[in-house]
């Protein structure tokens, strides 16, 4: 269920949750076209997170693992229905994400966790190349995206919080290692080096929406 019609009723749906849960401010400037999403990951609250904050005409989809969101029927079910992720098997996920590149074409947005897995002390690791490789093949931007309050709403393996989320979008970039940087130039610490390639960005001017 990816058609516009689902794209709308998952923002209303995590709109209305994060409503419950503390409030969702969105920040910076929201795409209009289709690009490669790419955001830190601490929490299973970070799609739900994203889906709320973006439009749902770019019919957003979600990467996610295959052998734990696709492991049987009814979370593969639930995957697809509440957050429109497809499978990308770890290890094989090249070869998954080229499958996306025709969504990409269609003007939708993909949305790609490089880190490849949840965070649990909160800093940025390393990324996986996946996420540029796909972006390059259907020719759209890398939008970085900086979630912060996540991991208070839902921790890794703890339950659910009230507690506000910032979901603040920033300019496109050329790569992914400009990507890293400016994400954990905005206070998200990070656990390896990374090669710059390009210059730091300064921050933009931004908008910003609340739902409270």
């Amino acid at each position: 269920m990816n058609g516009l019609l689902g794209s709308w009723l998952r923002r209303r749906l995590w709109r209305t949750a994060f409503l419950c849960s503390g409030g969702l401010v969105v920040e910076g400037v929201v795409p209009e076209g289709a690009c490669v999403i790419v955001a830190n990951h601490s929490s299973h609250a970070d799609t739900a997170a994203l889906l709320a904050a973006l439009p749902a005409r770019l019919r957003p989809a979600v990467a996610a693992a295959a052998d734990y969101w696709f492991a049987g029927p009814l979370r593969s079910l639930t995957c697809r229905a509440l957050v429109a992720g497809f499978p990308v098997r770890r290890g094989g996920g090249t070869e998954d994400l080229a499958s996306a590149a025709e969504s990409l074409r269609r003007g939708h947005a993909l949305v790609l966790y490089p880190e490849g897995t949840r965070s649990r002390d909160g800093r940025i690791g390393a990324f996986h190349s996946g996420a540029a490789r796909v972006a390059e093949e259907a020719d759209v931007p890398i939008v970085p995206v900086l979630l912060r309050g996540t991991s208070q709403v839902l921790p890794v393996h703890g339950r659910l919080h009230r507690a506000p989320v910032v979901v603040r979008f920033h300019a496109p970039v050329p790569d992914l290692a400009t990507a890293h940087r400016t994400l954990t130039a905005y206070g998200v610490p990070t656990t390896t080096p990374q090669t710059p390639t390009s210059p730091a960005l300064a921050p933009e001017a931004a908008a910003s929406e609340e739902i409270s």
